[in-house]
């Protein structure tokens, strides 16, 4: 036997009684954004202490999306089977555990194990604030209250990357800081949510699925290695790519077969014949390649193309937040209102398209102005598109698989951002040596043996006060080209995004909780689209 909350029919809460119970939940979801985020400005400075290479930056990146991935999924049908405050609170744990060892890393090998941890809580902290919110609002209330938590989501955007750049560049301090300082905020969501957080609980009969969550990690496992590696350690028409392509396609498979009888499925397989949650499932895919692109290579545009330092590097990143911030808070109010969502949700994939369209044509000498507002576009984009993903996807099910439906479009969007940054580092470790070596040879043969390594010719990060000044000149630029080609390849994922969500068909937000709706109401909702089994008891 084992607990799972949920709320009893009776009165909604009040917004002061919503509010109190949210606090520590938006609070744990303010450190799990900060984990991902305060490293960012940190990371050229941590991978050269380390001694570490361009891979290096990028795994540490894909390390904790990899394991945040994988891990969503358990932790969403876990929060259908047992005490979702239990469960925030061993996410947190986890986080405490895997940053302290982290601060601790003596090379990169270690931080990138670390991380992987990290990641593990950072994946239940974000599928389970999504689901307990769920569980008390209704969906047409949701709206207020996802604004509320892409408000925590900007704060902590914003917040991570000024912060890591203050404690990087403070002497006393130094990068190991990035990681404790987030281990108070833990510790204190801990306590609020323990004095805050109160769902009743009933009881049933559980089984996990851990066989369907072992082999959807070793899936995603396997293809992101291979989307890292491919055109480095090996090229991408090669009998390990085919191995390893292969190895991913069949765990795969094996996963669609053992979830098509597992009595719990950890992905219940039916859910996608909904045809909205199939859609926003694959718009989140892409719309994580857009967010995770921008957070991760905008670092190293400002430190290595524009030779900024890691505090002005996260303020220099602020239009995009403040448009991620303007428009989450925006949209969720507006739609509480009306109820309508869809037009957010077409109008920041257009924003979003046209945002890294612009971002494409970055160089280290493009004037701050432009990219401010292509910076600006790209947030306001985003901030439309994120949570309300989320939202049309609850409004579609029953209560018993809020938690499994929640974490499938989170799982989608993790996904998309681990795939991105690996495939977009590989191409800018690639379109980096190659616009290194154009310039390098426009400067004939004293330069090349000048440069050496040069931190790029031998996968490093580069230091750029230690080369001389044409040299130094041509790395610049040399980012600088890099980086826009990266936000270039991104472009088009965020219009196929829009696409997808252009076939989306607006149905009414529902006014009570998930938790709260008769099942043959969710269930309704979800056949309005597409035929669907009737949901289990």
């Amino acid at each position: 036997m084992a607990t799972t909350e949920q709320p009893a029919d009776g009165p909604s809460m009040t917004h002061p009684q919503i509010m109190k119970a949210l606090s520590g939940l938006m609070l744990g979801m303010f450190v799990a954004i900060l984990s991902s985020t305060i490293v960012s400005n940190a990371l050229p400075q941590i991978i050269s202490d380390l001694g570490g290479t361009q891979s290096s930056y990028t795994w540490v990146v894909t390390a904790a999306l990899l394991s945040m991935t994988a891990a969503t999924p358990l932790w969403g049908k876990l929060s259908d089977l047992f005490s979702k405050k239990l469960l925030v609170q061993i996410s947190l744990v986890i986080y405490v555990l895997g940053s302290v060892v982290a601060g601790m890393s003596q090379n990169t090998g270690m931080l990138i194990a670390c991380r992987v941890v990290q990641g593990i809580g950072v994946g239940g902290l974000s599928a389970l604030a999504q689901i307990v919110m769920a569980a008390m609002i209704s969906p047409r209330e949701r709206g207020r209250y996802s604004g509320y938590l892409g408000a925590v989501f900007a704060v902590a955007t914003v917040g991570g990357p000024l912060l890591g750049g203050v404690i990087t560049d403070t002497d006393w301090l130094g990068w190991r800081w990035c990681f404790y300082v987030g281990v108070p905020f833990a510790v204190i969501a801990l306590i609020v949510l323990q004095r805050t957080l109160h769902l009743p609980v009933v009881r049933r009969d559980v089984k996990v699925d851990w066989l369907g969550a072992f082999l959807i990690s070793g899936a995603v496992s396997l293809l992101l290695i291979w989307v890292t590696q491919a055109g480095d350690s090996y090229a991408w028409l090669s009998w390990t790519t085919l191995a390893m392509t292969g190895g991913a396609i069949l765990l795969g498979l094996l996963f669609v077969y053992v979830e098509s009888r597992a009595s719990d499925p950890i992905i219940p397989l039916r859910l996608f014949r909904n045809k909205t949650i199939t859609l926003a499932s694959a718009a989140s895919l892409f719309v994580g390649i857009a967010m995770f692109s921008g957070t991760v290579f905008f670092s190293q545009f400002f430190q290595l193309a524009r030779d900024e330092s890691p505090t002005m590097s996260g303020i220099l990143t602020i239009p995009m937040i403040g448009g991620l911030f303007v428009s989450s808070t925006l949209s969720g109010q507006v739609i509480t209102k009306t109820g309508k969502w869809k037009a957010w949700l077409v109008s920041g994939g257009v924003l979003l398209t046209a945002g890294l369209g612009l971002l494409g044509t970055l160089r280290y000498d493009t004037p701050y102005g432009h990219i401010a507002i292509y910076m600006a576009l790209t947030g306001l984009g985003l901030g439309m598109m994120m949570q309300n993903l989320v939202l049309a996807t609850q409004n579609q099910v029953a209560a018993g698989d809020l938690g499994a439906a929640s974490s499938v479009v989170t799982f989608f969007r993790s996904l998309g951002g681990a795939m991105g940054v690996s495939a977009l580092g590989a191409v800018m470790a690639n379109r980096v040596t190659h616009y290194v070596q154009d310039g390098i040879a426009a400067l004939g043969p004293k330069a090349a043996a000048a440069m050496g390594h040069g931190g790029t010719a031998g996968g490093g990060i580069p230091d750029l006060d230690k080369l001389p000044a044409p040299i130094r000149e041509v790395v610049e630029s040399s980012y600088g080209h890099g980086v826009g080609d990266v936000f270039l390849y991104a472009a088009p994922t965020a219009l196929l995004a829009l696409v997808l969500v252009l076939f989306i068909k607006e149905v009414a937000l529902k006014s009570k909780p998930s938790s709260q709706a008769p099942a043959s109401a969710s269930a309704s909702a979800s056949a309005s689209e597409e035929p669907a089994p009737a949901v289990r008891a």
